[in-house]
C-alpha cells in the first residue's frame, strides 16, 4: 500500500518557514548566566531554585526594545553550562521546575512574546541516563546503539571494575557524548523531546551544533514533529559550509549566518567595506532559500561592543542587522552596549554570559542611548517588515564608504543605507527616489547627494 502524505508535509517542502516569523526579532538570553545560577548542578538532595522566573520581569523591557521573542540558551538538566545535557525532559534544578517554566510561558504569550528552546541533540553530558545504562550493562544495553561506542572485545566484561570502552565525542570534549545520528531510536527520542516542550507552548527549537549531525537525520525528526506542530521554528546553528544546502537538506527553516556577522565588525576594524559587500552578495544567495537568523553578538562570541576597535562604529554594525534579510537576534546586554570577551579557557564564556538585575530599572543608565538606538532601528524594521526576506544591491563603495539598497521582491519597496566609517564627512550618491530620511544623522544636498557626517549613517525611503 501506497504511503499516504501529510499535507501539512507537503507544504514544508516548499521551505516555507512559519508565517510569524517575518515579523520576529529575537532577544536571545543565555538563562544560567542571565539569572547568577551555579557553574555546576545542584547535588541531588540540594533544594532547587525558581530562578526562570527572573526572566519575567523583563518580558515588558522586550517589548519596549521592539522584539517579538525570547530566544532561551539551555533550560534542561545539565552538568555546567547547559550544553552537556543530562536529562531532556527536567528543567535545570538550577533554574526551576516546570512550573516555573510554564509560567514563563503564560506570562510571554500573555505579551505576545514567542519562545524559541535551545536543543543539544548532537551530544549528551556524560551523566546523561540512557549513556550511563550503556556503560554498565554493555553492548546488550538497549541504549548502546545510541552511542558510537568501541566495546572490548566479546567476553572482556562490563561493571565498575572493567576499564572505560572508548567513544565518539563532540569535537573533542570528552565530557560531550555523541549521538549516533544513524540509530532510529535516537531519532525516536528526539522527536519525543521536542513534542513534549512543543506541547508546553514553546514555538520553536534552535538546533545546536546543527552542522554537525547528518541533515538526513533533521529531515526525518522534524517531518514527524511537524506532523503535530506545523507552525514550530527550526533554526540551526551552522558556523561554516553551504549554509543554503544543510538548511534545505534538513528541512530547517533556518540557519545561523556567521558570514554576516564576521564581516559586520572585521569590516569596520579593517576599513574594508569590501569584505561586508561580499558577504552581502553571499547573503542575498542564501535568502533564495531561506531567511538566515543575523545577529551581531551570542553566547559564544565576543560582545560587539568589545570586538569593535572604534566604539562609535557600533551603530553602523547595528544598522546592517536590521537592514538586510532576515531573522534578527539582539543578545541580551548588546542594546546597552555591555562588554564582554570570549576567551579560551575553562570559563571563557563567563565575560559574555553575565548576571543581570532583577529589572530593568536596575540598570545603569550608561547603555541608555545604544538600547534607543536598537528601539528605533527594530522600529524602522518592523514598519518594513518586508525586510525579512529582502535582497540587497551595492550602489557605492570604497574601503570607508558603503552605500546600499535593500528592496523587496519584484518592484516593491526599498530603503536606501548610506555608512561612513571614515574620520572625515562625506557626500555620499544615493538614487533620486531616496528623498526621506527614516533614520540617522545624514542630510540631503543637491544633485542627489547625501551629506553624512564622520562615522555616521543614514536611512532612507526610496520606494514605500
Amino acid at each position: 500500500m501506497e504511503r499516504q502524505i501529510d499535507p501539512r508535509r507537503k507544504a514544508r517542502s516548499t521551505m516555507a518557514e512559519p508565517s510569524w516569523v517575518q515579523h520576529a526579532v529575537w532577544w536571545h538570553v543565555y538563562p544560567l548566566g542571565f539569572t547568577g545560577a551555579e557553574k555546576e548542578a545542584l547535588p541531588a538532595s540540594a533544594p532547587g531554585e525558581h530562578r526562570l522566573r527572573k526572566l519575567i520581569p523583563w518580558l515588558d523591557y522586550v517589548l519596549e526594545l521592539g522584539a517579538s521573542g525570547i530566544a532561551l540558551g539551555p533550560v534542561f538538566a545539565s552538568e555546567t553550562h547547559g550544553y552537556d545535557t543530562t536529562d531532556y525532559f527536567r528543567i535545570d534544578p538550577r533554574l526551576g521546575d516546570d512550573t516555573d517554566f510554564d509560567d514563563l510561558i503564560r506570562e510571554a504569550h500573555d505579551r505576545g512574546i514567542r519562545v524559541l528552546l535551545d536543543g543539544v541533540f548532537n551530544h549528551a553530558g556524560r551523566s546523561f541516563q540512557p549513556f550511563r545504562d550503556a556503560l554498565v550493562q554493555g553492548p546488550s544495553a538497549p541504549t548502546s546503539p545510541w552511542f558510537r561506542i568501541s566495546w572490548p572485545d566479546q567476553g572482556a566484561g562490563t561493571g565498575p571494575d572493567i576499564a572505560e570502552p572508548d567513544y565518539e565525542d563532540f569535537e573533542g570534549h570528552h565530557h560531550l557524548v555523541a549521538f549516533n545520528h544513524d540509530e532510529p531510536q535516537v531519532a525516536d527520542f528526539v522527536t519525543g523531546v521536542m513534542k513534549h516542550w512543543l506541547g508546553r507552548g514553546a514555538d520553536g527549537w534552535r538546533l545546536d551544533a546543527a552542522y554537525a549531525v547528518p541533515s538526513a537525520f533533521w529531515s526525518t525528526v522534524l517531518a514527524e514533529v511537524r506532523t503535530d506542530y506545523p507552525e514550530a521554528y527550526f533554526v540551526g546553528e551552522y558556523i561554516h559550509g553551504d549554509y543554503a544546502a544543510e538548511v534545505r537538506n534538513g528541512t530547517l527553516d533556518s540557519g545561523t549566518q556567521y558570514e554576516l556577522w564576521k564581516a559586520a565588525w572585521s569590516s569596520l576594524n579593517d576599513a574594508n567595506y569590501y569584505e561586508l559587500a561580499a558577504a552581502l552578495e553571499r547573503h542575498n544567495t542564501f535568502l533564495d532559500t531561506f531567511a538566515p537568523l543575523t545577529f551581531v553578538g551570542n553566547h559564544d562570541v565576543t560582545r560587539i561592543s568589545s570586538q569593535l576597535k572604534d566604539p562609535e562604529l557600533l551603530p553602523h554594525a547595528l544598522v546592517v542587522l536590521f537592514t538586510v534579510g532576515g531573522t534578527p537576534s539582539v543578545y541580551y546586554g548588546d542594546e546597552q552596549a555591555f562588554r564582554g570577551v570570549k576567551e579560551d579557557r575553562t570559563g571563557g564564556d563567563d565575560d559574555v554570559r553575565p548576571v543581570f538585575p532583577g529589572s530593568p530599572s536596575d540598570l545603569s543608565p550608561a547603555g541608555q542611548h545604544i538600547y534607543r538606538l536598537h528601539e528605533q532601528l527594530i522600529g524602522v524594521r518592523r514598519r518594513h517588515a518586508w525586510l525579512h526576506m529582502a535582497r540587497t544591491r551595492v550602489l557605492s563603495l570604497s574601503n570607508e564608504h558603503l552605500v546600499y539598497e535593500a528592496a523587496e521582491a519584484g518592484d516593491g519597496a526599498s530603503i536606501v543605507v548610506a555608512l561612513n566609517q571614515a574620520a572625515q564627512s562625506a557626500e555620499l550618491e544615493v538614487p533620486p527616489s531616496a528623498s526621506i530620511l527614516l533614520a540617522g544623522n545624514g542630510s540631503l544636498t543637491r544633485n542627489n547627494r547625501l551629506a553624512v557626517p564622520a562615522r555616521g549613517w543614514a536611512i532612507l525611503s526610496a520606494g514605500d
